[in-house]
């Protein structure tokens, strides 16, 4: 079915422009970040916008983004609403624009609704006045780390090309220390793909209990820079990147974690990755859009207000306005937006449509959809040989995890979630 019969379908059964679930990433400073870490594909987004200096998302784009969200979401039916802060770094803009921020969700907030509000941050300018904030206003802190000082030094620098390991323990130590709840999030790429025990070893020994694990994997363009996503081009002449980890290295990674929580941190430490496949195993929908059947929930708000479909599809084709100008519910429940979403089953190649593991990856990320298929179709997943080998590897042992948790044997379970989404169903 093609995407705009799939629209056609939804709105038949849900009425049109139907409210759905959704979540954005918000970009209060852009693409500005006091580091330069070799492998982000978002500090080059500062050449969509030339004339700009201070990369601050204003006052008045603040509180009409705030107050369309809450709206938005409400009439969405979401009770606890999430705002998302990355960048860029987001600390950049001082404590006191949080404090405006907290402020404008009290104004905005109805009775019966709360919020709650995440940022993304290398923890370089984590002070005590920080911790204490965070800690009062109980933001969930995700602090970007990719191992041991030799690793994270690799490729994590600042400005200057100094080593930036040394600041981030200390941003921790100010979590640690006021009781702010964070995670770790860590990408993996060529220095430290072939290191999976070491690495999740470190972090369990930072007393990371929970932890994120994103891989690397862009494409330079024979102009120089970081080419577009698949969508926007196919081009055979992009070349991956030299810090992008390999298919294979990436799918030992994950089998060699997968291995070492197995044996001892079930119910213990929580592996994002871990948790969302075994809700898929278990045969309830994807908590994350990278394995959902569809996607289109998950937007990006840019500092100036203007929306784009995904946080990897930040380019001028996929715009969907600006929040001060355009509502956002006529924004997020669109054609534009519905097809943008649906492009994502409609795409799937002959090998993904057959797979056994289908219902476990769904072709994966459209961004990462750049390699070609052993039939030589193009827009095939770049990691599809990584997620097959977790599939294989781990399958059996992921299989008896589900079905310990539909019995109710709690020992097994490795997120307390997915034991509430599993007695749901």
């Amino acid at each position: 079915m093609s995407p705009l019969a799939l629209i056609a379908r939804d709105r038949h059964y849900f009425g049109m422009n139907a409210p759905r679930p959704f979540s954005v990433m918000t970009k209060p400073i852009g693409p500005r970040c006091n580091i330069d870490c070799k492998y982000c594909y978002y500090l080059e987004k500062e050449k969509l916008f030339p004339s700009e200096k201070k990369f601050r998302m204003s006052d008045d784009v603040l509180e009409s983004y705030i107050r369309q969200l809450i709206e938005t979401s409400t009439e969405a039916g979401i009770r606890e609403i999430p705002f998302a802060w990355q960048g860029g770094e987001p600390t950049m803009l001082g404590v006191d624009y949080f404090r405006k921020i907290v402020e404008l969700q009290g104004k905005y907030t109805p009775n019966g609704a709360t919020v709650a509000n995440a940022f993304q941050t290398n923890g370089i300018l984590l002070d005590d006045e920080w911790g204490q904030f965070l800690h009062d206003n109980r933001f969930l802190i995700g602090l970007s780390i990719d191992g041991p000082k030799k690793i994270h030094d690799k490729y994590r620098i600042d400005r200057a090309g100094r080593p930036t390991f040394d600041k981030v323990m200390k941003g921790l130590e100010v979590l640690q220390r006021h009781d702010v709840e964070h995670n770790s999030l860590t990408t993996v790429h060529r220095a430290n793909g072939g290191k999976g025990k070491e690495i999740y070893k470190f972090l369990k020994g930072l007393g990371m209990e929970f932890l994120q694990f994103i891989p690397i994997a862009e494409r330079s363009s024979p102009e120089g820079g970081l080419a577009s996503a698949p969508q926007v081009d196919m081009d055979p002449g992009n070349t991956v990147t030299e810090w992008s980890v390999s298919p294979k290295v990436y799918g030992k990674f994950l089998c060699d974690i997968f291995d070492t929580w197995f044996k001892a941190d079930i119910g213990q430490t929580y592996v994002q990755y871990f948790d969302v496949q075994l809700g898929l195993w278990l045969g309830g929908p994807s908590s994350l859009c990278i394995f959902s059947e569809t996607c289109g929930n998950a937007l990006a708000l840019e500092h100036d207000g203007s929306l784009y479909s995904c946080d990897h599809y930040v380019y001028p084709e996929y715009r969907l306005g600006k929040v001060t100008e355009t509502p956002m519910r006529d924004m997020v429940w669109t054609d534009k937006q519905f097809a943008f979403g649906e492009d994502k089953r409609a795409g799937l190649t002959s090998q993904c449509k057959s797979c056994e593991f289908k219902f476990a990856c769904n072709g994966g990320c459209p961004k990462q959809r750049f390699a070609v298929n052993k039939q030589g179709e193009s827009n095939h997943n770049y990691f599809c040989e990584s997620f097959t080998m977790f599939f294989q590897h781990c399958g059996p042992r992921m299989r008896a995890m589900a079905d310990a948790v539909r019995t109710n044997q709690q020992a097994w379970t490795a997120s307390p979630m997915i034991v509430k989404r599993a007695q749901k169903n």
